[in-house]
């Protein structure tokens, strides 16, 4: 080889050499120069549920506070259906650009994992886990002109009256609490579907269903207000907001423990820089004093634990639902 192809030759091969570096160190520049205008557009906040229920109402709170914290447009998008599912599903096929973000719930991350093994998105591996909003008991409720006044008057009734012995439900949580109060009581009882909690409220007030599990935001006011009773609180400690109200084990069936939690996810591969802005901005959101105390108004506990301490979390619930689900031979329908 003469001198000029030999020239030509380390000449094309520094080139190509230049060429793979240059696009080795692309996606590194490209990552911060993403975060740094992040975000620049308007973000949605997806809720599984319909308006007025306990997601739906946390979302509304953090997400105007999250519009304050990055100065971009927060919208609160409902997506009914399915317990949830199809929320979950529609965000874990956005882009990951930290423009589409779930509210996430117990029902349709850890329980649904659980209990459907054809589930069509991973809680922890099609998502980034980015926040948990609040964790709290459920409030087992009957309608105020009911004349149920107990835990053990209503399983009673409810074996007196097994043709009209029904419960309200809005996703697998509401379902597996129910069902685990049958379990542990012997008592009947079919479920009725709603899309909401504040529809499974309005069921019980009516009197369409006996007797629902719901959380904090739609049934505390509803309580206070006498239009429907509470009879009990899931676990083995009164809520601040209503300490009159008996705790599950208070009632002689403190199996019946079930604590839920409402949390924030982004699309799995969101860019890390994405995701370490939003952590840090949701963090401040759930913080605020302001934002607490609503929170805790509505008979909920503030979250505030990291992103990585929530998968944990998450983790942990799934084992423990599964348990449960075996233990107990729930069959679930899809």
């Amino acid at each position: 080889m003469n001198q000029a192809r030999i020239s030509r030759a380390l000449c094309g091969t520094g080139l190509l050499v230049l060429a793979l570096v240059t696009a080795a160190t692309l996606p590194a520049r490209a990552e911060p120069d993403a975060a740094k205008s992040y975000p620049n557009r308007v973000i949605r906040m997806v809720v599984g549920f319909a308006a007025g229920g306990g997601n739906d109402i946390f979302a509304r709170l953090v997400g105007q506070k999250l519009q304050d914290v990055l100065g971009q447009t927060v919208i609160i998008e409902n997506k009914p259906g399915a317990g949830g599912r199809l929320a979950s599903e529609f965000v874990a096929n956005r882009s990951p650009d930290g423009y589409t973000l779930l509210v996430g719930a117990t029902g349709a991350m850890s329980i649904a994992a659980a209990i459907y093994p054809d589930l069509r998105y991973d809680p922890t591996k099609s998502f980034v886990p980015l926040a948990m909003i609040a964790n709290f008991p459920l409030f087992l409720v009957v309608s105020e002109s009911s004349p149920v006044k107990s835990v053990k008057e209503l399983v009673a009734w409810a074996k007196a009256h097994p043709d009209k012995a029904n419960y309200a439900t809005t996703s697998p949580t509401f379902t597996i609490t129910s069902e685990l109060l049958k379990l542990k009581t012997g008592m009947p009882g079919v479920a009725v579907p709603y899309r909401s909690a504040g529809e499974i409220v309005v069921s019980v007030m009516s009197e369409q269903t006996m007797f629902g599990f719901v959380d904090g935001p739609p049934a505390i006011p509803m309580v206070n207000g006498g239009k429907v009773r509470a009879l009990a609180v899931t676990g083995s400690e009164r809520s601040d907001v209503l300490p009159n109200v008996l705790a599950m084990s208070e009632t002689g069936f403190p199996e019946v423990d079930v604590q839920i939690w409402s949390g924030v996810f982004a699309p799995a591969k969101t860019p890390p820089a994405i995701v370490k802005k939003l952590e840090a901005a949701l963090q401040t959101a759930i913080q605020d004093p302001n934002v607490r105390s609503k929170l805790k108004a509505m008979g909920v506990n503030p979250g505030g634990s990291s992103g990585d301490e929530f998968r944990r979390m998450i983790d942990a619930d799934i084992r423990k639902y599964v348990g449960i689900v075996k233990a107990a031979d729930l069959k679930f329908d899809e």
